[in-house]
């Protein structure tokens, strides 16, 4: 689905929608005695006041602005997403976001709100069970707002409805062959440049982690490497962003429970989905950074020929791993990728993956959690877009002690620690593999969520997509 933007000075749609910040004080909103008594009542006890004047609908939305001001834009968010179940009840497809006051920054993640509460995934559904709705416009009426940032907003829901859709489509229409075909098709779309290993190439560059991971599955694996390299590129490094691709994870032969486990399994992709729509959002904005997006692809199924409990495997960079738990998969692909990483003499390296369940079980999906070798100064640029998107960052440590639980008795190491501080564990195992400033982010938690919560969709929810724009957008400036 697509939503268009406008900028007008002029009131264009049935519906429109005031942002306040004053429950006594209704400026700009043109209201009449009566219309003023309702609404002074109604925002006594909410956040948000419909008029129906049968002619228009005028919505009123209150946000604290005295709040922090990463707090207050996650009100207005929310505004935003209950604006869009208004709209989807009545049927209402283009709406005016009208500017009463000059923080247009409020109105902006209201918008943002409006526009990601209304995503559907409807592609599998009969022309008769599709909703009759969809969100087509969204006019910002009021000269303050900047053409810029309207069109960046609008790239930035575009990129985060990319990654829901891939998140979304089931692994039986999309394999890593698929998956590899949607980032080129995206790639002619946006103007990034666009590298898919085969099987062959991957076998020559010896990435035993992917290759031993594929042996269970019926499709080849895919590597695929997104280049966005402008003329105006600010950075002489380029800095790179691996995302996990494991388009679906049985766990292999140490197999998966099916309820609550294995069934939703299709999102094990979610970190490839999201490098590729970040690596999409800058090249349609044309960000003025190298970037480089690597996702190792392939499916997780206990086949004849699959990967076992107890053998060793050599990996791109060289390092044996013991295999004690096929499905601690994703942590194998991931190592090949950031070795592979190795080449570019990156500025910096950030991996995005569902990586752990321990991860989800520490914070919920409420956040992310992050943790690398990157210093303190980068990793509080991320956090601090973390907060100001609120899709934020927890660091866990990378103690010492941690890795005692990953040596192996008969191999470099082994791929799984003890029960306790998995995520950290997890870390602990690609850290073996870099030997740059880099960041992990274990998304698990926040990437696919089996209700809503708000205008982060039920299914994807494309995690980790606005973060990093907001980290890469200001590391440019």
């Amino acid at each position: 689905m697509n939503i268009k933007f406008n900028i007008t000075t002029e009131k264009e749609s049935f519906a429109r929608v005031y942002l306040i910040f004053n429950r006594q004080s209704f400026g700009g909103l043109s209201l009449n005695e009566a219309e003023e008594t309702y609404l002074n009542k109604q925002l006594a006890e909410n956040d948000l006041v419909i008029i129906n004047r049968y002619t228009e609908l005028i919505l009123i939305a209150f946000s604290d602005n005295s709040k922090q001001k990463t707090i207050f834009l996650e009100q207005c968010r929310k505004r935003g997403n209950e604006i869009s179940a208004i709209l989807r009840n009545e049927k209402i497809s283009c709406i005016d976001v009208v500017l009463t006051t000059d923080q247009a920054d409020g109105s902006i993640a209201l918008a943002e709100g409006l526009s990601l509460g209304s995503y559907q995934f409807l592609k599998y559904r009969s022309a008769e069970a599709k909703l009759p709705w969809n969100l087509e416009q969204i006019n910002f009426v009021g000269n303050e707002f900047s053409g810029i940032i309207v069109n960046q907003l609008s790239v930035l829901v575009e990129a985060v409805f990319l990654a829901r859709d891939l998140v979304n489509e089931p692994a039986s229409h999309l394999n890593s062959v698929d998956m590899a075909k949607s980032f080129k098709a995206m790639g002619v779309i946006a103007g990034y440049d666009t590298e898919i290993f085969d099987m062959e190439k991957i076998k020559a560059l010896k990435m035993g982690g992917l290759l031993a991971v594929n042996q269970g599955s019926i499709d080849p694996p895919t590597f695929s490497v997104l280049t966005w390299n402008p003329d105006t590129a600010t950075n002489k490094k380029p800095i790179i962003l691996v995302g996990k691709g494991v388009v679906y994870d049985t766990g292999g032969l140490s197999l998966k429970p099916t309820k609550d486990s294995m069934d939703f399994m299709k999102c094990d992709m979610a970190g490839g989905a999201t490098v590729a729509a970040v690596i999409y959002f800058a090249a349609k904005c044309n960000l003025p950074l190298h970037l480089v997006a690597m996702i190792p692809s392939t499916d997780n199924r206990p086949d004849g020929n699959a990967y076992a409990p107890g053998d060793v495997i050599v990996m791109h960079s060289g390092k044996t791993v013991e295999v004690l738990n096929t499905d601690a998969e994703g942590r194998l692909l991931l190592a090949d990728a950031l070795s592979y990483a190795k080449g570019y003499d990156p500025q910096l390296v950030i991996d995005v993956a569902t990586l752990t369940g321990a991860a989800a079980m520490a914070i919920g999906h409420h956040g992310i959690v992050g943790m690398g070798n990157a210093g303190e100064v980068t990793l509080k640029l991320l956090k601090e877009a973390g907060e100001h998107v609120y899709e934020r960052i927890v660091e866990f440590p990378l103690w010492e002690e941690y890795g005692e639980s990953i040596k192996s008795d008969i191999a470099d190491i082994k791929n799984i620690g003890g029960r306790e501080g998995g995520a950290v564990t997890a870390g602990k195992f690609l850290e073996h593999f870099v030997d740059y400033p880099w960041i992990h982010l274990d998304i698990a938690g926040p990437a696919f969520l089996n209700s809503a919560d708000h205008y982060r969709t039920k299914g994807g929810t494309g995690s980790g997509v606005r973060v990093l724009i907001d980290f890469l957008s200001h590391f440019s400036n």
